[in-house]
């Protein structure tokens, strides 16, 4: 099943107080949909994200690799509608539309909608139910209560069945209060999830100051590096981040040698305290003898994720005189993307020499050294 995400940021956002739209302040170092964004972006589940801007913000605005934008319209439902249509021609099974100026959710929220549209839901939304005494008021004073029984306060991402949900906008007039609201219109039912406190809604100007501490209060920052060497012997060919590289010898290790996935591996199992590659993979077990080092990799990321954590970026830099590493440079990327349901816009794949000095310089073999950043958000 493919999911998009649909990012609704057309609006001008007045309440919040300045003349710049909400979505473009300044929030805990980076804008507001730059946090909505990268949300959605650390999600392996997630294969396209699609957002919806107002016209005179399309022209200037630069989109991050794998994002595409396109133009809203002149109320919420529009610009719903507009984003569904761009999606439509992308083979979207499911699509989760979410509120630019809501730029706290946790991937455990999202999951959570996520869940129930795999368990056959055809729409489903988090909410929060009300606990507050509810007021009815005029001229600054209570004229009347409210019960409070059965109400909630919807939070967005709201989760759909594709082609339910743009044949629900397709057939609806007028703008709605959210998408629920649409499909509700079109006779689905909305299956309601557990919502999150902290996923609040940018609305009026103290809203930022909270958002900005639970962007800063909440994540759980680890960061890992990673270093490993092999030799040259006999081949054809070196193992080099996934990617096998024409030259005229080949890694030699007790698996298939990719020096640039062992640094990796020792990456993160050293920011998760978990030891290094051999603890887990011993080489005096024969079972792993020429074991391809995906294998090793993907156990490696499966561990953060047990334990709570996504890698947000990864750095390798690969240290020999040969072979060349930037024409396969793209690869390498593409195939640790593969292997790590990691955006290569998040993935760095590099070389240096170490000017004729040592063994590298010798070309007896390749050395690797790896970055990455764990987050639990």
């Amino acid at each position: 099943m493919t999911l998009a995400i649909l990012i609704v940021a057309a609006g001008r956002g007045t309440r919040a107080g300045t003349d710049l739209p909400k979505q473009w302040q300044p929030l805990a170092g980076a804008r507001v949909i730059d946090w909505t964004i990268r949300a959605f972006q650390q999600m392996s589940e997630v294969d396209h994200i699609m957002i919806a801007l107002h016209p005179d913000d399309i022209e200037g605005y630069s989109a991050p690799p794998g994002v595409h934008a396109t133009k809203g319209g002149a109320t919420r439902a529009a610009s719903v509608r507009a984003g569904l249509e761009a999606l439509e021609g992308m083979g979207c099974s499911r699509v989760l539309i979410h509120d630019v100026a809501r730029p706290c959710a946790t991937p455990a929220l999202i999951r959570r909608v996520l869940a129930a549209l795999e368990g056959g839901a055809i729409a489903a939304a988090p909410a929060l139910p009300v606990t507050d005494a509810l007021w009815t008021g005029a001229n600054g004073c209570v004229t009347g209560t409210q019960e409070r029984a059965g109400l909630f306060r919807a939070q967005t991402p709201q989760g759909f069945d594709f082609a339910a949900i743009l044949s629900a906008h397709r057939s609806h007039a007028g703008d709605a209060a959210d998408d629920v609201a649409v499909a509700r219109a079109a006779g689905l039912d909305v299956v309601i999830v557990p919502g999150d406190e902290d996923n609040l809604k940018i609305t009026y100007p103290p809203d930022f100051a909270r958002a900005e501490a639970r962007l800063r209060g909440r994540m759980d920052i680890r960061i890992g590096s990673g270093y490993d060497v092999h030799r040259f012997g006999p081949g054809d060919h070196a193992m080099l981040c996934g990617v096998a590289v024409p030259h005229g010898r080949a890694l030699q290790g007790h698996s298939d040698a990719d020096v640039g996935l062992h640094a990796i591996c020792d990456a993160i199992y050293g920011a998760l305290a978990e030891g290094d590659i051999g603890h887990h993979f011993p080489p005096s077990e024969a079972e792993w003898k020429g074991a391809e080092s995906h294998i090793f990799l993907r156990h490696a990321v499966a561990l953060a994720k047990e334990k709570g954590y996504d890698i947000s970026n990864m750095d390798i830099t690969l240290v020999c005189e040969q072979p060349k590493i930037g024409p396969h440079a793209s690869a390498m990327q593409a195939a640790l993307s593969e292997m790590t349901g990691l955006a290569q816009d998040r993935i760095s794949v590099k070389a240096t020499t170490s000017e004729r000095l040592g063994f590298t310089g010798r070309e007896e073999g390749i050395a690797a050294m790896a970055s990455v950043l764990l987050v639990a958000p």
